[in-house]
């Protein structure tokens, strides 16, 4: 497994986005998709030399991630890229990992199956076995 990408909330995609723009030179790199399974809007922001940045902002307030917005956001989780989803979900439940969210299609990622896990005892992160992502442009 490798890092693909870091998660942060934020309460707004704009705001996160000029944000992330204006004090570490990160610029949007993707579409913005609305999540309307986990009821967010993400997007990607990239950096040459560095890793992807998904913005989330919960686009209801049945959204998990809500109340986590309304207290400020942050780190929200680390994204593996995985060769395959469903032997790293087995494995990592066999060592005590808790699945959260189970593979479902993630629209920010082309409709591949996307999954959350809770592992060592309290990080979280979010399974993906593809390079795609809505709208990415690759750095050059």
């Amino acid at each position: 497994m490798v890092i693909d990408h870091l998660g942060i909330v934020v309460r707004s995609l704009e705001q996160g986005i000029e944000r992330w723009e204006q004090l570490f030179g990160y610029a949007k790199n993707s579409n913005t998709v609305v999540n309307t399974r986990q009821q967010v809007k993400v997007v990607f922001l990239a950096k040459q030399g560095s890793l992807p940045v998904k913005l989330i902002e919960p686009s209801s307030k049945q959204s998990a991630v809500y109340p986590f917005a309304r207290r400020g956001g942050g780190l929200h989780h680390i994204c593996f890229r995985c060769e395959s989803l469903d032997a790293e979900v087995l494995r990592l439940k066999q060592s005590g990992g808790r699945l959260i969210v189970p593979p479902e299609p993630g629209e920010a990622f082309n409709n591949h199956d996307i999954a959350f896990m809770l592992v060592d005892p309290s990080l979280n992160i979010e399974l993906i076995d593809t390079i795609e992502k809505d709208g990415w442009v690759p750095l050059r």
